[in-house]
């Protein structure tokens, strides 16, 4: 069974969030690599920050595939395409609160549902699971 990225749906929970707390939402965006379609002049480090609060974008849309808006960079209007597989992680600029998400989300069907337990007398040791890069937050200013 395949399912769909769960990335789409909890960055739109987390945008919702912010916007009902009147926090600004920030998008972290892997530029590099992507076809994510931003302004490259604001790229740093294969990176950008963009704001994508309702008051900083116009025609705000996020279906499953990606993110779309146009937004103003030093007073000329841009559009603004990002795909989910891009997409970082979701922040509140006040509190620094939100998520990040993992470069590649695991393969549900491969992942054992559970696992021998270290005290078990099992005759061969459980395969252990692979190891996920911990998600790290660096903020572009």
């Amino acid at each position: 069974m395949t399912t769909s990225s769960k990335r789409p749906y909890l960055a739109r929970a987390l945008w919702e969030w912010c916007s009902d707390n009147g926090l600004t939402p920030l998008m972290q965006v892997q530029v590099e690599g992507t076809e994510a379609r931003v302004p490259m002049e604001f790229v740093k480090d294969g990176q950008i920050v963009l704001n994508v609060s309702a008051t900083a974008t116009r025609n705000l849309t996020m279906n499953n595939v990606e993110i779309q808006f146009n937004a103003r960079f030093n007073g000329i209007s841009r559009e603004i395409s990002v795909p989910w597989s891009a997409v970082m992680g979701l922040y509140a600029r006040e509190t620094g609160e939100g998520m990040l998400f993992p470069d590649e989300e695991p393969d549900l069907e491969a992942a054992p549902l559970l696992s021998p337990s270290p005290d078990s007398n099992a005759a061969e040791p459980a395969a252990e699971p692979q190891k996920q890069r911990k998600p790290t937050l660096t903020v572009v200013k």
